[in-house]
């Protein structure tokens, strides 16, 4: 009869041991970008991303006719914007920044950092006259050729 404590003990140990492999394992899966439609949900595309791997998005300001390049890092299932760069201040670009952010020159181009929000997903209305550029590892991929003109697309993080 002294044993039978050691039976309780052993049992939520091991339940223990379970919950501690299946959270480590939820938190280690591997991730992906995923390019949906907002309306129907179809699925455009899906990259393998990592935590803390980088992507872009890049494209022609629709008022000041300049390349606009916004970087992000993935954050487990949210995305961080990291920079914003442009070449050219006018209707529609930043003119105020908010606490924290730092302006800085990149050669001809215009660079803000330190954001302090992350996003679940991002939005977009892919160019009918200029196309946006996703740059992700090496691959630039034409949202325009993926998605069609005027699509309106979310990006966002998933687990595989």
């Amino acid at each position: 009869m002294r044993l039978h404590w050691w039976y309780g003990f052993a049992f939520n140990l091991f339940l223990a041991f379970l919950v501690i492999c299946t959270g480590a394992f939820i938190v280690l899966l591997p991730r992906q970008l995923c390019i949906s439609d907002t309306v129907s949900g179809k699925i455009y595309a899906r990259r393998p991303v990592q935590n803390g791997s980088e992507f872009g998005i890049e494209f022609i300001h629709s008022v000041n006719n300049s390349p606009v390049t916004d970087i992000f890092r993935v954050e487990r299932d949210r995305i961080r914007p990291v920079a914003a760069k442009f070449f050219s201040y006018g209707a529609g670009m930043p003119s105020d920044l908010e606490p924290g952010q730092v302006l800085s020159r990149e050669g001809d181009a215009l660079v803000i950092t330190g954001f302090s929000q992350s996003y679940r997903e991002l939005t977009y209305i892919v160019g009918t006259v200029s196309d946006h550029i996703l740059t992700i590892k090496d691959e630039k991929i034409s949202l325009r050729d993926l998605c069609g003109k005027n699509a309106h697309i979310r990006i966002y993080i998933s687990k595989l």
